[in-house]
């Protein structure tokens, strides 16, 4: 039917506006924890609302994301000693990451022996190319970026004190800045790094048993056991024991034909002592000796042949 299409938008919208009263008279009825506003922007709640901005800030959720900024342990007013608490290596994951290619990361580097560090000399990310995609702080392997809660960065001037290029200054903020704007996903992570940690060294403790172990056996196996010998424990052979099996196996196969020799010269004086010729020795014929007897059986065959047709 003609004109079906807006009678249902305008439906949708009269729904929402029904809505809105019929959440206002629970939260009125309820009374619940927190100011309308928030009970209003709550993804569960129905309806539509209006706030009156500036004025009233909005009520941003947890996975709210917009401009990246890097995690230090360095609580201080300062930031002179931040690169001995960065979590950010400069390995440039964010940077590779990065859709739009706003990202640029300088390595730091040993003066002296020019070899390099891991923690970020210069670190800049162009506000106005970043679409807030959040795959920086999804693929950093070392939770040194997160995305940040910040959104009012507008500005008249690109550069100068309000520079739209953040660097290093700008983008580094404490941990305790990322508990407070992301608690859930902080616990989470704090969680999932003590369980690393605690995984790590219960490795580290049960490989040491195992090696404490094998050296109390070692020490078993070498000391008295009541007069009998024990079979030497299987290991790692030495040099010096791999140079002696392979000149052991050398002699072996020198020996060889040497035997071989003897065998010949027994058989021969065995030969003479009973006046019996022994059956002669296999050995390969030359080629001539393969063409006289192919020539001598084409010879066989041709008389044959001749025979009969006589």
């Amino acid at each position: 039917m003609i004109g079906s299409g807006i009678l249902k938008g305008l439906g949708v919208t009269l729904k929402h506006f029904i809505e809105s009263y019929v959440e206002d008279f629970k939260y009125y009825t309820k009374k619940p924890a927190g100011s309308i506003l928030e009970y209003r922007m709550d993804p569960h709640t129905e309806g539509i609302y209006t706030m009156q901005y500036p004025e009233e800030q909005p009520v941003i959720p947890e996975a709210f994301r917009f401009l990246p900024f890097l995690v230090t342990d360095y609580e201080g007013p300062e930031f002179d000693k931040r690169a001995e608490a960065d979590r950010c290596t400069s390995c440039g994951i964010c940077a590779k990451a990065c859709p739009p290619q706003c990202i640029w990361i300088v390595r730091t580097t040993d003066p002296e022996t020019g070899r390099p560090i891991p923690q970020p000399k210069e670190f800049y990310i162009d506000m106005d190319i970043c679409m807030n995609c959040g795959y920086c702080a999804e693929f950093c392997p070392f939770d040194a970026i997160i995305m940040d809660h910040e959104f009012a960065l507008a500005d008249y001037a690109r550069e100068g004190e309000t520079n739209h290029v953040h660097d290093l200054d700008k983008l580094m903020k404490p941990a305790s800045y990322y508990k407070e704007i992301r608690p859930v996903q902080y616990t989470q992570k704090e969680q999932e790094r003590i369980a690393e940690e605690e995984e790590k060294k219960r490795k580290a403790e049960e490989k040491a048993r195992k090696q404490a172990a094998k050296k109390v056996a070692a020490a078993k196996d070498g000391g008295p056991n009541n007069g009998e010998d024990k079979p030497a424990a299987k290991g790692k052979r030495s040099p010096e024991e791999i140079k002696a099996q392979r000149e052991a196996m050398l002699a072996k196969k020198k020996s060889k034909p040497e035997a071989g020799s003897e065998s010949k010269t027994e058989a021969r004086a065995k030969e003479d002592e009973s006046g019996e010729q022994a059956p002669p020795a296999k050995h390969k014929r030359t080629p001539e000796e393969v063409q006289a007897q192919r020539e001598a059986m084409m010879a066989k065959r041709r008389a044959k042949q001749e025979g009969k047709e006589e």
